[in-house]
């Protein structure tokens, strides 16, 4: 039987009395994913920070693995079995890429990242390497692993394969479905339809802050194409 991992329920919320999002509903459940498209500037990265806790709520609810989490803070969230990988800010430049995979773990081994170094060799290879030095996609690549290897129920990716290599992205869905198989929850914003194809359960379309559509379909690609460009 599925298990609801994270419910949202009317969400509204932005920056102070700018209300960018409005009553959005969602839900994930184990081994699924969820996705949320859309335009630039229609508040999709607004939703993500407000569920991880980055910004406060102005209304409605969010409930992780059955409790409200409204009043968490975003460091406290991660705690309770929550990944955020965000789209801005995603390593830290002045660290090397090893202090960036260790640096929230007691153990600074790197056992928890053989599997993702296999995908990833170049990581391996940059270890030693200051993580701001790193290309636009690498980055996005470090940032994706780390919050991949976290003991976490549910990831939060935002714009993950933002300037990433069409190869690497491969790489990237087949992570996230293996890791579906067993058992996580995946909540994702993107905008390449390939990529969200095929590894999405449900997708959800944001315009002007608001769901507009929302589908089961696995081949959702023309239709979302279509509205978009409506």
């Amino acid at each position: 039987m599925d298990r609801t991992i994270l419910e949202v329920q009317n969400l509204s919320g932005g920056y102070g009395d700018l209300i960018i999002v409005r009553n959005i509903s969602l839900s994930v459940y184990n081994g699924n994913t969820v996705s949320i498209t859309g335009r630039n500037g229609v508040g999709k990265t607004t939703l993500m920070r407000l569920i991880s806790g980055s910004l406060p709520l102005t209304s409605g609810k969010v409930n992780f693995l059955g409790n409200s989490i409204a009043e968490v803070p975003e460091h406290k969230r991660f705690n309770l079995g929550m990944s955020y990988a965000p789209q801005e800010r995603i390593v830290f430049d002045n660290l090397s890429v090893k202090d960036n995979l260790t640096l929230h773990y007691l153990e600074t081994d790197l056992d928890r990242y053989s599997n993702l170094f296999e995908n990833f060799p170049r990581l391996r290879e940059r270890l030693g390497q200051r993580a701001g030095t790193l290309s636009g996609g690498e980055k996005k690549l470090l940032s994706f692993t780390r919050a991949i290897a976290e003991p976490s129920n549910l990831v939060l990716l935002d714009e993950p394969t933002e300037g990433v290599q069409s190869d690497n992205i491969e790489l990237m869905a087949q992570v996230i479905c293996s890791q579906k198989s067993q058992g996580r929850g995946f909540l994702v914003v993107d905008q390449n339809l390939t990529f969200l194809e095929s590894i999405t359960d449900t997708i959800h379309l944001l315009d002007h802050g608001e769901q507009v559509y929302k589908t089961d379909n696995k081949r959702f690609r023309g239709e979302i194409e279509t509205r978009i460009s409506i």
